[in-house]
């Protein structure tokens, strides 16, 4: 439930489980509890965005095969979505073993505030960038927005927007993007890891806990990140960078 509320806003999940596990004493042995959760979150993404799914699926098919002029714009945002996931997925695989050596809880602390200032700097931003008035450029800032976020502490769903917004994005095409561009990576992920999900030894026996966690992150994802994109509209990001501050501060004073 704890991950699940934590994925989409923009306070760092991988950095709060760094926390938990120091403080609480929580340890998770393997990807498997992990994948399903995150498989959870992605599901609520997938539900949220459906109809953005469909109609940009629909016309990306349909650009390709008629040229359609009326579909050019869905099939641009698709390419840019393919662009930006693309950093993340390339550093990410060369670069895994340096990135866990950033899991520390005083790293960790000190990344939340990094991403807190980034939110703060932002937080009035009102850009005027539609779906439709996305680059080549635009695609890949937020990529590499995106790989930054593999350290932990730096929130991807931050990171993103931030990035988005700064480049002159609308809240509402800024908070769109970042989240399909979770889809690709999410399920990416997901694919990558089948292998070592069916050899973790403890899944018969924990695979009813995993079901129950499974649900639970799905539900707290689903009105998490509608409740995120109530404080979007309203341009209160401010929030999440005092608690951001405030979280990175206690945790450095406190570990």
């Amino acid at each position: 439930m704890f991950q699940g509320f934590t994925e989409p806003i923009p306070i760092s999940s991988s950095g709060h489980l760094v926390f938990a596990q120091h403080f609480l004493g929580v340890t998770i042995d393997g990807l498997s509890f992990e994948l399903f959760v995150n498989a959870a979150s992605l599901l609520a993404v997938l539900l949220i965005y459906r109809e953005d799914l469909a109609r940009l699926t629909v016309n990306g098919v349909k650009y390709i095969t008629t040229k359609d002029p009326n579909a050019k714009n869905d099939f641009q945002f698709i390419v840019y979505l393919i662009i930006a996931t693309i950093p993340a997925g390339v550093i990410g695989v060369l670069f895994d073993d340096v990135i866990s050596q950033y899991k520390y809880i005083q790293v960790t602390a000190v990344t939340l505030i990094i991403t807190g200032i980034a939110l703060w700097t932002i937080r009035n931003l009102r850009g005027r960038k539609n779906d439709g008035d996305l680059s080549f450029k635009d695609a890949l800032i937020i990529g590499f927005a995106q790989a930054v976020a593999l350290i932990p502490g730096i929130s991807r769903s931050g990171a993103t927007i931030v990035a988005a917004m700064g480049l002159g994005m609308k809240q509402e095409t800024a908070l769109k993007f970042s989240f399909l561009m979770f889809i690709p990576v999410s399920f990416g992920g997901l694919i990558l890891s089948v292998s070592e999900l069916m050899e973790d030894p403890n899944l018969d026996t924990l695979l009813l806990p995993y079901i129950v966690a499974f649900i639970a992150a799905l539900i707290t994802s689903y009105f998490s990140l509608k409740w995120f994109m109530n404080i979007m509209a309203k341009g209160n990001l401010k929030y999440f960078a005092y608690y951001c501050f405030i979280v990175g501060i206690a945790v450095l004073i406190f570990a």
